[in-house]
């Protein structure tokens, strides 16, 4: 059973239709990568996953149980975190606070030392700078306290929606390397990235989405040969 499952996703915002009955699964364990143009669904796949869409038709399950009966925060107790596109920190809470925030649905303290811990071992500059309010890190470091909160929840499943955004090359590498050991610490991922080589580099397998529909899916070594997405995706002729 894999655990994450979408069947014939359909997905609306008011009568506009997003997603046009997609599938995809992803096992524990896995990384598995969204590709696609702006407006192609990825957000959205994920806002369903999340509960923040309910889709109209199909089914979302976690390890064989119905998430699309579930509000947002229910879906976070099951083990699902997302770390959203532009990244949602609170600005003016301090680093430990948006960390401490992370974990508002535990009450395990010693779990909880535990993963602030495993984060500041991540993120080394997240300790350096944990008293220091949010809203004046840079965008590298924003982006690190996103996926630092969202660990705090202790998630078996990653959700990822564009992490790369907007930051330099360096520190593209360096959050992709750091969510390569987030999935060797036995967190599962999904990512949706627009940089789809580096996406396709750590990724075990992928999903090419175009206007709400999946057109390929295949291993992450088979896409990145594939004609079509080199020309259309990688920027390769």
């Amino acid at each position: 059973m894999a655990m994450l499952e979408l069947k014939d996703v359909h997905s609306f915002y008011g009568n506009i239709e997003a997603l046009k009955g997609i599938s995809l699964y992803v096992d524990e364990g896995e990384i598995v990568t969204l590709i696609g143009a702006n407006g192609a669904g990825k957000t959205t796949t994920l806002r369903t996953i999340t509960g923040l869409i309910k889709p109209r038709q199909g089914t979302v399950t976690l390890e064989g149980e119905d998430l699309t009966k579930f509000k947002p925060h229910e879906i976070v107790y099951k083990g699902v975190s997302m770390v959203p596109e532009g990244r949602g920190i609170f600005a003016r809470l301090t680093v430990a606070e948006n960390l401490d925030l992370g974990a508002y649905i535990r009450n395990d303290k010693e779990g909880i030392k535990e993963d602030l811990e495993r984060v500041y071992e991540l993120f080394p500059r997240l300790k350096e700078r944990r008293n220091q309010v949010a809203g004046t890190l840079s965008g590298g470091e924003q982006q690190m306290l996103a996926i630092g909160r969202a660990l705090m929840a202790r998630p078996r499943l990653l959700l990822l929606d564009e992490p790369s955004m907007g930051l330099a090359p360096v520190l593209v590498e360096l959050i992709f390397d750091t969510i390569v050991d987030i999935n060797k610490q036995g967190t599962t991922i999904l990512l949706v990235e627009q940089n789809a080589l580096m996406a396709l580099s750590i990724a075990h397998r992928g999903y090419v989405l175009r206007t709400g529909e999946i057109v390929l899916a295949d291993s992450a070594e088979n896409l990145r040969n594939n004609e079509m997405v080199q020309k259309t995706y990688l920027g390769m002729e």
